[in-house]
C-alpha cells in the first residue's frame, strides 16, 4: 500500500486496473469517494480506503448505489472532487438520481465509475452501463489499458470540472482485475475546503441552488455541454491510431477490447494491412477524428463488449457523412463477425479479422494441441458451483427445503442476488425459485402474497442477505407489511458483505475506514415495522426447522426469520471452529444405508468427500470448519461433533 501513497512521480509499478484507477483519483486530489460492493469494482473503494488517512480522504461503503452517488454529488456541490463507484447492475439502482444530476450539473470535478461485467463472471447478467450515458447526456470515456485506467481518471476529473457535468468512466472485469505496469504522476499537496454557495440567483450554475429545473433551461445546457466535450475529444489523447496509412480493413475498438485487438493483429501478423482505431472517448463519439480514419478504407471491423454501442454510432455517422466518406462495408456483431454475447477475446477478434482478410486464423498450433492431450493437459476438471465447506448458507437451505417438504403445500422460495442465489442450484438443494435483482425476492414475494383471492394456497418464502437487506430489501419488506402480505422472509445474516469481499454495511459496528459505527439491527427493524420477527442459528438444524414450521403456520401477514451465523470465511471466523469433526468410516454404511450417501449425494459440502476404495464417506480435515452440520444430517451417526474448548 506504501507505494499507492508514497511513490515518486516517474516511478513505475505493477498494479491491477482498480488499484491503477484508485491511483489515478488520489493523483486528481479526490476528497470523498463512495461506493457499494460489486465484482469487479469493489478494490477501488478498498484502496482508496487504505489510503485515506495518509491523503485525507472521507470513503464509505454506502447503504446502496444511489446514496453513494447521492454522497460523492454532495461532495462536488461544495467544491470538493467526488467519486462514485459500482458495478454494472448499481448503475440501474442510482439511475434516478443520476438523471436528475445529469441536468442539474456538478461543481467540483465528479466522476462515476462503473466496471462491467462482459460474459457474466460473477454476475448472473452481463448488462452494460455505456448506454446510461447516451440515455442521460453525460460524456462517457473507456480506458484501453491499465496506464490510461489510471490517467484516464485524472483527466475525467478535469473534464469534468470544465464542462460542469458528471463524466462517467467505465471499466470492464478484465481491465479492472488484470495487472499491468503503470507509471505513476504527482500527488497533489494541500488539502481543498468545502464550502456550498446556494444564495445567489436560482439559475446560476455556481451559486444558485443545484436542481435539474427548469427543464428546458437545464436540457438545453446539457446538450451544449455533449456538444463541448465532442469538440475536446477530437484532440482527446487517449484516441489514438496504430497502422498503415492505407489499411486494408479499419478496427475500430475501445477498453479492454484495445487489449484485445492488438494481440489479434499480432498473432496473424498483420500490422501493414490493419489499422486500430482505439477510442478512449466513446460517447459521444469524435465525428471528425472518426471520419479522418473512415477514409482511409472500405472495409470497418467494430470491436467491443457486449452489445452494439460503438458499432451503432459509427454506423449513425458513417450516414450522416455518406458524401464525404463513401460507402463501407462494416464487420462486427450485427453480421455476425463477432458474438453479441459473452466476453471477446483475441481468438474472437483473429477469427473475424482472418476471415476479412482471407488468411488462416490458428489459435492453439495443433502440434501443440496434439502434445497437450498427450501429456494429460486438458484443461482445468469440471467443478460444479456450490457453497464453501462451512457455509451457513447450506445449512439454511437444507432447513428452507425440509420445512417446506413436511409443510407438504407446495411452498416456494424467491431469491436475489448474493451468495445464496446458489440456492437455485443443487448446492442449495434447488430451492429457490425466482432470482432477480437485489431485494427483489421480497418484492416479488410481496406480489406472490397477494394472490390468495385468486386462488394461490401455496407458501410464500423470500430469502436476502443482511448487506441485502439494507441495500433494497427495507422498502419491500415495507410494501409487504402495510400490504398485509402473508409472507414469510428468511434473512441470512452472516455479517457482512461476503460474495464481494466481507465490506461492512450499516448492520456492523464498523465502517469502510475500520472506525467504530453504530450498528444497526435488521431484526429490530423488522419488529419496528410490525413484522412477526425469530431469530435462530441455521447450524442448529433441529430448531430452525421447527421455528420454520411454525412460521409457515402462521398465515397473518409478514414474518420474518433471522438465521443468524458469520460467514466461515470472514475474517473474524476464518481459522476457528466451532466443533472438532470426526467420521466412522467403519459405522458409515454408505450407499447401503437408507440415506443413500445422503452426505456426500444430497448435502454436499465439500469437506465430505466420498471415498471408492473403503465405499464410506470421509472427512477432509484440511477444508473443513467444523461447523457442525453434517453431524445432525448423518443418520447412521458416523459423524461425531465435539465442542472446541
Amino acid at each position: 500500500m506504501s507505494h499507492l501513497v508514497d511513490g515518486e512521480p516517474g516511478s513505475r509499478h505493477l498494479m491491477m486496473g482498480n488499484e491503477a484507477i484508485a491511483r489515478g483519483a488520489l493523483e486528481a486530489g479526490v476528497s470523498v469517494a463512495a461506493g457499494y460492493p460489486g465484482t469487479p469494482s469493489s478494490e477501488i473503494i478498498e484502496t482508496l480506503a487504505k489510503a485515506a488517512e495518509a491523503r485525507g480522504l472521507y470513503v464509505e461503503w454506502s447503504t446502496n448505489e444511489k446514496v453513494a452517488l447521492e454522497v460523492a454529488a454532495a461532495a462536488s456541490f461544495a467544491g470538493l472532487r467526488g467519486l462514485a463507484v459500482m458495478k454494472q447492475n448499481g448503475v440501474n439502482v442510482a439511475s434516478d438520481f443520476l438523471l436528475h444530476l445529469a441536468g442539474s450539473g456538478t461543481r467540483g470535478g465528479m466522476v462515476l465509475i462503473p466496471c462491467d461485467d462482459p460474459g457474466a463472471l460473477s454476475s448472473i447478467n452481463e448488462g452494460e452501463s455505456r448506454h446510461f450515458a447516451r440515455l442521460v447526456e453525460v460524456p462517457l470515456l473507456e480506458p484501453g489499458d491499465f496506464q490510461e485506467a489510471k490517467d484516464m481518471v485524472k483527466w475525467a476529473f478535469e473534464l469534468s470540472e470544465e464542462l460542469q457535468s458528471l463524466v462517467m468512466l467505465r471499466s470492464v472485469t478484465r481491465l479492472s482485475h488484470a495487472s499491468g505496469d503503470v507509471t505513476f504522476g504527482a500527488l497533489p499537496e494541500g488539502q481543498p475546503q468545502a464550502a456550498f454557495h446556494c444564495d445567489g440567483f436560482v439559475l446560476d450554475a455556481n451559486e444558485g441552488a443545484v436542481m435539474s429545473a427548469p427543464v428546458d433551461y437545464k436540457h438545453g445546457q446539457q446538450h451544449d455541454k455533449l456538444k463541448k466535450a465532442e469538440a475536446l475529444f477530437e484532440t482527446c489523447p487517449f484516441n489514438t491510431y496504430t497502422g498503415p496509412e492505407k489499411p486494408e480493413v479499419l478496427v475500430i475498438t475501445s477498453s479492454a477490447c484495445n487489449l484485445y485487438s492488438r494481440e489479434a493483429i499480432k498473432l496473424l501478423d498483420v500490422e501493414g494491412r490493419v489499422g486500430l482505431l482505439k477510442l478512449g472517448t466513446t460517447w459521444p463519439i469524435p465525428p471528425r477524428l472518426v471520419e479522418k480514419h473512415l477514409g482511409l478504407t472500405d472495409k470497418v471491423l467494430i470491436v467491443e463488449e457486449v452489445v452494439c454501442f460503438l458499432e451503432d454510432q459509427v454506423k449513425i455517422l458513417t450516414a450522416e457523412l455518406g458524401a464525404q466518406v463513401g460507402v463501407k462495408t462494416f464487420f462486427g456483431k450485427r453480421d455476425g463477425s463477432l458474438p453479441m454475447v459473452g466476453e471477446m477475446n483475441p481468438d474472437h477478434v483473429a477469427a473475424a479479422l482472418a476471415k476479412i482478410l482471407g488468411v488462416q486464423a490458428e489459435s492453439v498450433p495443433e502440434e501443440y494441441a496434439g502434445r497437450a492431450q498427450e501429456a494429460g493437459f486438458v484443461g482445468a476438471p469440471g467443478r460444479e458451483l456450490t457453497f464453501c465447506p462451512g457455509c451457513p448458507h447450506r445449512a439454511s437451505f437444507w432447513s428452507i427445503h425440509n420445512a417446506l417438504e413436511l409443510d407438504n403445500r407446495k411452498g416456494f422460495v424467491c431469491g436475489d442476488i448474493g451468495c445464496y442465489t446458489m440456492g437455485v442450484l443443487p448446492a442449495g438443494f434447488s430451492t429457490l425459485k425466482t432470482v432477480h435483482a437485489m431485494g427483489s425476492g421480497t418484492g416479488v414475494a410481496s406480489g406472490f402474497g397477494k394472490l390468495g383471492p385468486f386462488g394461490l394456497d401455496q407458501p410464500v418464502l423470500s430469502v436476502c442477505g443482511d448487506s441485502t437487506f439494507f441495500h433494497s430489501a427495507i422498502p419491500a419488506l415495507i410494501n409487504a407489511v402495510h400490504h398485509k402480505s402473508d409472507i414469510t422472509m428468511v434473512l441470512l445474516d452472516n455479517s457482512g458483505t461476503g460474495m464481494t469481499g466481507f465490506q461492512p454495511h450499516p448492520g456492523l459496528p464498523r465502517d469502510a475506514l475500520g472506525e467504530d459505527a453504530p450498528a444497526i439491527d435488521p431484526a429490530e427493524v423488522c419488529r419496528a415495522m410490525g413484522a412477526r420477527v425469530e431469530i435462530a442459528d441455521p447450524f442448529d438444524i433441529e430448531t430452525t426447522q421447527q421455528v420454520l414450521l411454525d412460521l409457515l403456520q402462521d398465515r397473518k401477514g409478514v414474518k420474518v426469520l433471522v438465521l443468524r451465523q458469520i460467514c466461515a470465511l470472514s475474517p473474524e471466523k476464518k481459522g476457528k471452529k466451532l466443533y472438532e469433526m470426526t467420521l466412522d468410516q467403519e459405522v458409515c454404511v454408505g450407499e447401503n444405508c437408507g440415506c443413500n450417501r445422503l452426505c456426500t449425494r444430497i448435502f454436499r459440502c465439500p469437506g465430505l468427500v466420498w471415498d471408492h476404495e473403503k465405499q464410506a464417506a470421509r472427512l477432509d480435515e484440511v477444508i473443513c470448519t467444523g461447523c457442525g452440520v453434517c453431524a445432525s444430517i448423518c443418520p447412521s451417526g458416523a459423524i461425531q461433533r465435539r465442542e472446541v474448548a
